[in-house]
């Protein structure tokens, strides 16, 4: 069994990593899924949060992702994602108006219009998984040696 797998996190826009991994946590539709080197088969379903994974000089990296796919293969993985930012891209002002303005829209929208009510949940979801991994690209997590 390999040691590494090759991750590739691709958004319409560009080519967001390309890179070789010891482990990677990503969040699945229905929750984090570790995958390690060898790991079986499978594709799942993307949803808003954090995907995290160990390079191969032992460094983590984060990501900000919201919405794709992932395909898992036993030497590799492959993202699809609608959105994909490195903790290092993200603009924290930016991120922080957005969960404002997010949770004004929430309290508008509560009991009167569901569709917006969603979309207002979706927002403040991506604005909080955005500034949450901001917050990791120098945290002690960050630096841990495995």
């Amino acid at each position: 069994m390999a040691d590494t797998l090759q991750v590739e996190i691709v958004t319409p826009e560009h080519l967001v990593v390309n890179d070789q991994a010891t482990e990677l946590t990503l969040p699945g539709k229905k929750g984090y899924l570790g995958i390690l080197p060898g790991h079986a088969p499978l594709i799942t379903e993307l949803s808003v949060g954090e995907i995290s994974y160990r390079n191969a000089a032992g460094q983590m990296k984060f990501l900000h992702v919201a919405w794709g796919f992932a395909e898992v293969l036993p030497n590799k993985v492959t993202i699809l994602a609608e959105v994909a930012e490195k903790a290092e891209d993200i603009d924290v002002g930016r991120a922080e108006r957005a969960r404002q303005e997010a949770e004004a829209a929430l309290k508008a929208a509560a009991g009167k219009d569901e569709s917006a009510y969603a979309k207002a949940e979706a927002d403040l979801a991506r604005a909080s998984a955005r500034i949450a991994v901001s917050k990791k690209l120098n945290s002690d997590v960050a630096n841990l040696v495995p």
